[in-house]
């Protein structure tokens, strides 16, 4: 059966990202796959330590991170899946830094510093393509992302995940709405009427797109 690895990147396991990953999952499940969510909030990790052992001459990687902690039999998980979805939160135009310090143990030891010499470019470590996403939620509207540059910065997270894996999309929702209950916070740059409104009317057509990009990694064919 298909496995669909599905990593949530947030602190909050009930809101945006969340609920984006539940319903790719979803649709991963009505495409016949076995899915599992991952709440890395849960998890006591670091980011790459730099120990460098998957460079060395000699080492047998096979793209597992060699620095062991709990998120080692995630890791694993990801590789023996049939696709991975990695969700996030944008945080002062990054991912947060759960779902970076995960990155970098997922990517890095996938990824060689050796010349592939007979496809040309650089040397990948596995030997298929591991389709992965990313689902980013952010509360900048849609008309920040070309302005404020995050389509260059974000557009990097699925450069490299696609370098690595060989096949990587995303799925952004804008405009999120971030308080339940916004008269209780200190917001005056955002109308909570018009959240409200995105979140009643756009919210669900980024639930629907997550349930496709669910189904579509699930049914991926190399």
């Amino acid at each position: 059966m298909t496995k669909v690895m599905l990593i949530n990147g947030s602190p909050r396991k009930n809101f945006n990202t969340a609920k984006l990953l539940k319903e790719a999952a979803r649709g991963a499940q009505d495409a016949g796959a076995e899915v599992e969510i991952v709440n890395l909030y849960d998890v006591d990790y670091k980011g790459c330590m730099s120990c460098l052992v998957c460079k060395r001459k000699g080492v047998e990687q096979q793209g597992l991170c060699f620095y062991k902690d709990d998120l080692t039999p995630i890791l694993e998980k990801c590789l023996s899946a049939d696709a991975v979805i990695i969700g996030s939160p944008i945080y002062h135009s990054y991912p947060s830094g759960m779902c970076r310090a995960f990155m970098e143990r997922f990517m890095f030891p996938a990824h060689t510093y050796m010349v592939d010499k007979e496809n040309g470019g650089v040397k990948r470590v596995l030997n298929h393509i591991l389709p992965t996403a990313m689902i980013m939620t952010m509360n900048a509207p849609e008309s920040y992302f070309n302005s404020g540059n995050y389509h260059i910065i974000l557009n990097d997270n699925i450069e490299s995940l696609r370098h690595v894996f060989g096949y990587s999309e995303a799925l952004y929702a804008f405009d999120t709405f971030q308080y339940n209950d916004y008269s209780k916070y200190d917001c005056d740059l955002f109308d909570a009427e018009h959240k409200a409104k995105v979140r009643d009317e756009q919210f669900p057509k980024d639930l629907k797109k997550a349930y496709d990009l669910g189904k579509r990694l699930a049914t991926f064919k190399q």
